[in-house]
């Protein structure tokens, strides 16, 4: 009997459970601030002039283009110049490709065209279009 009262007033002293966050989310930190269009051109730039190897630009590509943004021609200029030191004209093909992927609509497609017709004919970039004309 003695066993009973005293399980029975451990039960109803015992605390109610509370529902927790898991651990594994934690709220996000505005430690780090946001990064600003012309910073990222100038990581990027400066990224492609350092790459040294097929692997490195191709990386950098998937991380640029990965954000939310169109990178601008100064970084678009330094990734071809990349991939063409690497010696991967695949790569720099495909870089317009991306580019016309991002963009909102043709005119800026054309105008991202006409920015760097300079460095295509320079290092001897055609375009899939160009490529592929039937």
């Amino acid at each position: 009997m003695m066993r009973t009262q005293v399980l029975a007033t451990l039960l109803r002293a015992r605390p109610v459970a509370q529902r927790v966050a898991p651990a594994f989310a934690r709220p996000s930190s505005s430690a780090h601030g946001q990064e600003t269009f012309e910073s990222f051109n100038e990581r990027y730039v400066q990224f492609f002039k350092d790459a040294e190897d097929l692997f490195e630009v191709q990386r950098g590509l998937n991380n640029c283009f990965a954000h939310d943004l169109v990178p601008a021609p100064s970084v678009i200029e330094a990734a071809l110049r990349a991939t063409r030191r690497v010696n991967d004209y695949a790569t720099a093909v495909r870089i317009f490709e991306g580019v016309s992927e991002k963009v909102e609509n043709k005119q800026q497609y054309q105008a991202y065209l006409e920015e760097l017709k300079g460095v295509r004919e320079e290092l001897g970039i055609n375009l899939r279009e160009e490529l592929y004309s039937s």
